[in-house]
């Protein structure tokens, strides 16, 4: 059960005082949670300063100034448009406060005719008179000191405006828990980190740009934290695994090298031997936990079906989840196509089944009829219950949590995991991202595969591209154009791949298709659906392409702003063409002044085609101040930490959890106490589930 000194940072956002539903809603489209604590990982990016202007100048105008005025004269608006203005005197010179959707006996009371206020805001030159539109701050001569002289800037979305965000934030602070340090006194004194609390408060409200890279202390005390709690969590579970007897597989190479032999194409030597090492932990009497590692189109899917048929020989059940729907279905034809000459039930569950129709195939899956299971995240819903389930595959593991992975293993039995990704890790990060499994590397292309040309092309000569468009219309080809995220906005995200589809539009009319995020799901499975079968051959989308998504007709790769993009993610959209034997194309466009980092993305995207190469280089030209978004960095995840920025302190890290599970794996100690404390804080619950449960 979660410490009680926690229970403050873990209610619901709504429980903060002048938080009503329309900005809990915001918060939750901000974060995608409505806790508390997911604020205190929510660092800010940049600061406000505010100098208090004795005269207005040139040298002023763009700035956030703190000034006293006299009140003149209130200009109310007449229309719902119209601003409202209230002219002001300031150094001699007239000053306009501008509000727009104004309360009108509100500013008539707040600013009083004659009345001198100290007021706060961005100085602007507009037609000919300066003027602060919607002053931060509105005060009396003895409220000076309540303007905050610097205040951080938060990465929002749209609705949520910074000054809510840093009230919010405010309140939250300084009701912060005084927790009791986990840290041992050596790793205090080398990395000369503060304690949690005051890393936090440090983080939140930053006095100069030092407090703002991703290098600075209070940060990495707070990575520290977060990476200790996820080491501890599946070394702890890693450890259960080892102690506990899993589900032995009856493996028969006769089975396996007779469907292997009747397939279509030949397997690579790392397929072969990834089956190998696949097939010997399913026949010993411990859980299989491994990772299985694939560059985009390197033939995961087939390891998995392979790794079923020797479940079903068994008597046993599999489920595959995967991250979106699309995916689920494209992975069931899939298999249904493969394993055709079996006898074998298999079935599809996710969100869209309702009513009879989930009934009955809950029911086939509760009784055994169903051998193989396709799924979305319905598969670890309560009311899903398991005849004989031996096997799950988790696809694109950076799109689930280490919950999800082991939520399986709760629910009575103990089936053996494989789980894929095709977003290749460096070596030095594997271990701490997935410290709890074996791994298993395809580190070649299916043979036959021709490899993707990758040009890059200046934005405004994307005229150029029409000729090329067009020869493959003629061939009926298909084209994917991306378009980037802009913003942490979905609603900025859509309206760039609208805009770019209309224009698509007025030249190949019936020809293009538009898919984005903002669409429900039966919206995009029916476009896909459209672009994969029938007569249309240009797809306008936003990232939603990224995983998995297999048509082999699609051969060209259009990615507008590039630059945008970080190397894994380029490198995954790649994927998405160049699956079959016909000539592909990835063309980069990007803008005319683009940074060193960004020029140099671009020119390993021309250069190399490896998965695994790209990831490394990726780790390599990540700089400090390069910073992409959590959607666009195609890596798994953390809350605070950044593997491209902690690794200094990754192997302290491991060295300090091996060294607790060693000396205090049931955390009785006085400072296993305080450390389940820490793994509550980062959410790592089941990690104290499995060590009641053990």
């Amino acid at each position: 059960m979660r410490p009680e000194i926690l229970s403050l940072i873990f209610r619901n956002i709504s429980s903060i005082v002048g938080i009503g539903p329309k900005l809990e809603n915001l918060f939750f489209k901000l974060l995608n949670d409505r806790k508390i604590v997911n604020l205190l990982w929510h660092l800010p990016y940049n600061n406000i300063k505010r100098e208090i202007s004795k005269k207005i100048n040139e040298d002023i105008i763009g700035k956030n100034i703190v000034i006293k005025i006299k009140v003149i004269k209130h200009i109310p608006s007449i229309y719902k448009k119209q601003p409202y203005k209230i002219i002001c005197s300031f150094d001699k010179i007239e000053i306009y406060l501008i509000f727009f959707n104004a309360r009108h006996p509100y500013l008539k009371e707040k600013l009083p005719i004659n009345s001198y206020k100290y007021v706060s805001g961005k100085i602007e030159f507009f037609r000919n008179n300066y003027q602060i539109t919607h002053p931060e701050y509105i005060v009396n001569d003895d409220q000076l000191n309540s303007i905050d002289r610097i205040s951080p800037i938060y990465s929002l979305t749209a609705g949520l405006t910074n000054k809510v965000f840093t009230k919010t934030m405010k309140n939250i602070i300084k009701n912060l828990p005084e927790l009791n340090e986990w840290l041992s006194k050596k790793t205090l004194q080398k990395y000369k980190f503060l304690s949690w609390k005051e890393s936090l408060l440090k983080l939140h409200s930053p006095k100069n740009e030092l407090d703002l890279i991703n290098f600075n202390n209070f940060r990495k005390r707070i990575a520290y934290d977060e990476l200790l709690a996820h080491q501890l969590a599946i070394l702890i579970i890693r450890n259960m695994n080892r102690k506990k007897r899993g589900i032995k597989f009856k493996t028969s190479s006769v089975d396996i090298d007779k469907f292997i032999n009747e397939l279509p194409f030949e397997l690579t030597k790392s397929q072969l031997t990834a089956i190998a090492e696949i097939s010997k932990n399913l026949s010993n009497n411990f859980q299989m936990v491994r990772l299985l590692q694939g560059d985009v189109g390197s033939g995961k899917t087939i390891i998995s079906i392979i790794s079923m048929i020797i479940a079903f020989k068994s008597n046993y059940q599999s489920a595959i989840m995967v991250p979106t729907e699309i995916l689920a279905n494209q992975h069931f034809e899939t298999i249904k196509s493969f394993l055709k000459n079996f006898k074998i039930n298999i079935d599809i569950l996710t969100s869209k089944d309702r009513g009879k129709k989930r009934h009955d195939k809950i029911n086939n899956i509760a009784n055994g009829n169903t051998k193989i299971i396709v799924g979305t995240h319905s598969l670890i819903q309560e009311d899903v219950k398991f005849y004989k389930l031996g096997l799950i595959i988790i696809d694109e593991q950076h799109r689930f949590g280490v919950h999800q992975r082991l939520a399986f293993t709760h629910k009575g039995l103990k089936p053996n995991i494989l789980v894929m990704t095709a977003t290749p890790i460096p070596r030095t990060l594997t271990l701490a991202i997935y410290g709890d499994m074996d791994e298993s590397r395809i580190t070649e292309k299916p043979k036959g595969r021709i490899p993707i040309i990758t040009t890059s092309l200046l934005r405004n000569k994307i005229n150029n591209l029409i000729n090329a468009i067009n020869a493959k219309i003629e061939k009926n080809e298909k084209i994917y154009w991306v378009c980037p995220l802009i913003e942490e906005s979905n609603d900025i995200d859509a309206k760039a791949a609208v805009d770019r589809f209309n224009s698509l539009k007025k030249l190949y009319k019936n020809k293009v298709l538009l898919l984005h995020g903002q669409m429900k799901s039966d919206e995009k499975d029916e476009i896909m659906n459209k672009f994969k079968y029938k007569n249309y051959n240009i797809l306008v989308s936003t990232t939603v392409i990224e995983v998995g998504i297999d048509i082999p007709s699609a051969t060209t790769l259009i990615i507008e702003n590039s630059e945008k993009f970080g190397l894994a993610q380029l490198h995954q959209l790649r994927g998405r063409i160049g699956r079959s034997n016909i000539e592909s194309n990835c063309i980069l466009l990007y803008k005319n002044s683009i940074g060193e980092i960004a020029k140099r993305r671009i020119n390993i995207m021309k250069k190399i085609d490896d998965g695994f190469e790209i990831a490394e280089q990726d780790l390599k030209i990540r700089g400090p101040g390069e910073i992409l978004g959590k959607k666009q960095s195609g890596i798994a995840s953390f809350k605070v930490s950044d593997l491209h920025f902690d690794q200094d302190i990754l192997q302290d890290v491991r060295k300090d959890s091996i060294k607790i599970i060693e000396e205090d794996p049931d955390f009785k100690s006085d400072r296993g106490k305080k450390l389940k404390t820490l793994l509550y804080l980062f959410e790592r619950d089941i990690a104290i589930k499995t060590l009641i449960s053990g």
